[in-house]
Parts: C-alpha cells; structure tokens; sequence
C-alpha cells in the first residue's frame, strides 16, 4: 500500500528542488467607494466565474449541517479512496459542504510509525492556503480606503527592486517581477541546515530582494513567495499591528475559525495532528528515506504559508473565500473573483482560468493549493455550484510519472504526476461538477 511505502519503503528517489509552500502552479479611495481592479483585470471579466454575482448571492444564504445523500457519498467515497491509492500520502482527511449537506471522512494514517488512525479534525500545516487569508485582509483594507490596489509597494515597504512601479495588484496577482526567496541557494542550504531555526520577516524580505527582479512588472506571471511577504510587511505598516493580530480580528473570530492557528516562531501542532513526511532536506538525501518534518519550524514561511487548520475551518473559509460572506463586502469580492490572469499569455491577461489576488481559479473552482515539506492541501469552492472541497494529506511526496519532481520511484502510480491532495480533489471536483484541471507538473 503506497500508504506505507511513504514511510517504510528503501525506495531510491533523486532528491528534489524545495517545494516549501508551492501552489497549484494560477483600488479605493475611500470606504465607501467600489473598488475596481487595476491593469489588465480592469479591461474585461475573467471567465472562470462566469456569474460572481450569483457567487456572492449564494453566501447570503445558509448551508444545511445534514449529511449529504447517501449516493452521492458512495460516489465521492471511491473517488477518494482511488485517488488516495495513487499518491504517495500516508494518509488524507476529505471535507465536502453543498447545498445538500455535508460529508467528511478520513484515510490511511496519522503516523505511520506508530500505527495512528488518520482522523477528522486532525491539525494540519496548509502552506500556501495562507496566500488567499493574506490576501483577503490586503482587500478588507482596500475596503475601508486604507490602501489601493494601484498603490506602489514604495509607498509602504523600501528597498524593494522596483518598488516605484510595482503595484500592489502586481504583488497580489503574482506579476510583480519579484523573486521567490526560495530560488536564493543561500537561503535554502541555511534552511535545511537547520529546520528548527526561526525566521523574522525582514529576514525573508531581504531574501526576497537578494534575487530580484526576475521579471519586470507586469511583464509575465511569477509565482513567488516573496510577493506574499511583501503583503505581509505592507499590511503591518498600514495599520500598525502584527499580522497575526490582524488575522485574528479580521477573519479568524468574525467567522469563528477555532482550529485556525498562526504558529509564529513556534513549529509546535496543536493537538491532536497528522505528523508530516517529506523527501525534502539534508536527511532524506542521504538516508534515501522520507523524514519527519513534523516539527519543521515554518516562520520561513511567514505570510506566504505558515497557517494551520482543519477541515471544518477549510470548508468554512474556504466558502467565505469563494462568495465574501463574512470577510468582504460584495464589490470587492466582485473584483475578487474578476481579477483571474491567464498566466499563459504574456504580459498575463483575463482569461478562462489562472491567478488572481492571492488565489486561484480553473473551471469556476477558486480556492489555492498549498505544499510544505511533509503537508499537501488543497481548499477550493465551485462557483457554479456553491460547493465547497477541502483535502488535507500528511506527505508532500508526489506520485505518477514525474520527471522534476521527488517521487517513491518504485510505486509511480499513473502517468499523471501529482502530489496527493491535489490528486484527491480532482477526483472529487468531477463527481461535484466540473472536473478541476490542475496547472501541470512535471
């Protein structure tokens, strides 16, 4: 069972490039203004969400608690479990909430070396989920005429490459030109010398700056952490407070996100919790086994993807993120779910899927996926349907016919390379609606 193998196979595998908080991968002026999107976004409607209206209408209304009929769970049930055997996790929790209830459930382990049950309501590290939370405070201060959207990063933050003309939407939308901190070689062999060590964010910004620009703004979509971070600084500028206070305020009590936790310099789990595995690091490469990364401390991440959660808080969020209820009002969620980029076209422009402000969009699902060494989630929300997926698995090890990425080289499962999580929702996103097509990986 690939369950097992994570943990206990001698299976050889090429030691990987850090995929730390990967992704799949894809203004006002005063409180009471509408706020619109700058750039390109502002020149057309993306069609990923064809409606955002009805989007928005359908978070006014409140979902029921029962569980979902019986059929429909079957179908899920094996979808979930086919999907879950072709990865390479030890073991995954699923939470689904639509129109006609809501369904949970958990598979294979919790620690595999100690034989412990995975279970729903496991803690869970979700990484670059925490893109969509940072983004969303950026909005409530666009909102409330704290910031714009067209507003430069020099404004707030010095010292950035190009910050006289990078955006704050550039930042949001991934076409800054900024660099991820995680392509400075330096940083990442500090890192996995020491996985405990803890992280300030001008340490992160500085790691930032060191490789950029990679691109100049707007000239082409960039994944980058550094852009999150960036968002992190400007947000603790602009009001003065610690983002994790401002995350707590703003989104974390309003909608009642009680597992939600910002770890901080910490790596502690709160109880009780998956423990993670990974082929990351030092150790792995030499062992030629998966590690523990478990009590990684995740500070490096910071804004970019340092959140833990469970899967009643994701389902929560993750419809919150999808129509506003809660956190934004319905024009600027409007913008929201206007301003995806198909980031195949150069420079970026609306398009039928790809990236927006800090979340992500393809076939009418919005939502993000997020890896960490030891932890692959994702958190999505079909438009279309008022459904809400979330998957949580334990290991960030990918499976199927992978050419880059680290695999168990024995047991590639399909043709498909895929880390589990985002495996696992595909698999459910077609028996909920339109199948969700991940950006590919190699």
């Amino acid at each position: 069972m690939i369950a097992r193998k994570i943990v206990f196979s001698a299976a050889l595998f090429a030691a990987g490039a850090l995929m730390l908080a990967g992704c799949t991968t894809p203004t006002a002026t005063g409180p009471t203004s509408s706020p619109t999107a700058s750039g390109a976004v502002a020149a057309g409607v993306s069609t990923c969400v064809v409606d955002p209206e009805a989007a928005i209408a359908a978070g006014k209304q409140a979902q029921p608690t029962g569980e979902l009929p019986a059929e429909l769970v079957s179908e899920l049930d094996a979808a979930a479990q086919k999907a879950f055997e072709l990865g390479a996790s030890a073991g995954a929790i699923v939470g689904v909430q639509t129109p006609e209830g809501k369904w949970t459930k958990a598979y294979g382990l919790a620690d595999p070396v100690a034989g412990t049950p995975m279970d729903v309501g496991m803690h869970t590290r979700i990484a670059s989920l925490t893109k969509m939370y940072t983004g969303t405070v950026l909005l409530q201060l666009v909102q409330e005429g704290k910031v714009s959207l067209d507003d430069t990063v020099d404004a707030y933050v010095d010292g950035i490459p190009n910050g006289d003309s990078i955006t704050l939407t550039q930042l949001a939308n991934m076409t800054s030109g900024v660099n991820t901190y995680t392509s400075n070689e330096a940083f990442i062999t500090q890192y996995f010398a020491d996985t405990s060590a803890s992280y300030t964010p001008q340490e992160l910004v500085d790691a930032t700056v060191e490789v950029s620009p990679a691109a100049e703004p707007g000239e082409r979509f960039l994944y980058s952490n550094g852009n999150s971070v960036i968002l992190g600084e400007i947000i603790e500028e602009v009001t003065g407070n610690a983002f994790a206070d401002e995350l707590q305020s703003r989104i974390l009590e309003p909608l009642n996100l009680t597992s939600t936790v910002w770890p901080g310099s910490s790596a502690a789990m709160p109880e009780p919790f998956a423990r993670g595995f990974t082929l990351n690091g030092d150790e792995a490469a030499a062992s030629g086994m998966p590690t523990d990364s478990t009590d990684w401390n995740p500070s490096w991440a910071w804004t970019a993807g340092e959140l833990i959660s469970t899967t009643d808080d994701l389902l929560t969020m993750g419809r919150a993120l999808g129509t506003g209820a809660g956190i934004l009002d319905d024009a600027t969620q409007k913008v929201r779910l206007e301003s995806f980029l198909d980031p195949s076209q150069s420079p970026p422009a609306p398009g039928a899927g790809g990236y927006g402000l800090q979340m992500g969009c393809g076939q009418g699902w919005v939502g993000h996926a997020g890896e960490l060494s030891g932890y692959n989630t994702t958190q999505f929300y079909d438009t279309a349907t008022d459904t809400t997926v979330s998957v949580q698995t334990n290991s960030d090890v990918a499976s199927g016919g992978c050419e880059n990425s680290p695999t168990l080289q024995d047991d590639p499962g399909d043709e498909i390379c895929q880390v589990s999580a985002v495996r696992i929702f595909v698999g459910l996103s077609g028996v909920l609606g339109e199948t969700y097509q991940p950006p590919p990986r190699s």
